[in-house]
């Protein structure tokens, strides 16, 4: 199950991913569950950072995870915790020479309405061969502080830090980081992970996906798994 998820998440598989539905959550109408949403998992509110409607995947930020339900603001069942890596928990000193683990991935339930567009009205999408660089233009969407743009300010390993314009607040950890096309669409670089000293910080698109595929294909993987 572990493999097909990492398959779906790199694109480079068919097979549709088993989905989660909680008993008595039939609902009028389908929730719609898209990238920068609100979501709680227990007490912790996080943004969700990149959903794949058609295989039924989402991805926020590992330090996002409880106990395994994934609910919207209103308290409704839109997934389940698959699988996660988090090396940052909170007063961790990280150093520009070390690499940041974080990323959760749910399987979305049966009953809702998954999509890419954000809140904004723009289409968030996965490009592998798209590499960010210090000085170029991004946003980031996070529950709290909404749509903020601004700068990358340094690339390290795997990760980057964010200043001129870019805010964060304690529930936007796990939202998208983007760059805004000119056909109106937004390529996701980052997931949102935290501050470095005074400086919002996300982890590459790039390393999440390949972090996922480390973990599954390696013999002993370094990662925490929740059962499917």
């Amino acid at each position: 199950m572990l493999r097909i998820f990492v398959r779906i998440l790199a694109v480079i598989a068919t097979a549709i991913a088993p989905v989660t539905v909680a008993p008595g959550s039939a609902r009028a109408s389908p929730v719609p569950v898209y990238p920068g949403m609100e979501i709680h998992q227990d007490t912790i509110l996080c943004t969700l950072g990149y959903v794949e409607p058609a295989l039924r995947i989402a991805v926020t930020a590992g330090h996002c995870r409880a106990s395994g339900t994934v609910t919207d603001r209103d308290g409704n069942f839109i997934g389940t915790l698959a699988m996660y890596r988090d090396n940052t928990p909170s007063g961790t000193t990280v150093s520009t020479n070390d690499s940041i683990n974080d990323y959760e991935g749910i399987t979305l339930a049966v009953d809702v309405n998954p999509t890419v567009i954000l809140p904004g009205g723009r289409a968030l999408v996965s490009d592998p061969g798209y590499a960010i660089h210090a000085g170029q233009a991004v946003c980031h969407y996070g529950v709290v502080t909404q749509e903020t743009c601004g700068t990358v300010d340094g690339v390290y390993s795997g990760w980057f830090t964010m200043s001129h314009g870019i805010l964060s607040q304690r529930g936007d950890s796990g939202g998208p980081v983007y760059v805004l096309t000119d056909d109106g669409r937004a390529v996701l670089v980052g997931i949102f992970n935290s501050t470095w000293g005074d400086l919002p910080a996300a982890v590459t698109w790039n390393a999440i996906r390949q972090q996922i595929k480390d973990d599954v294909n390696a013999p002993s993987a370094p990662v925490q798994r929740a059962s499917w």
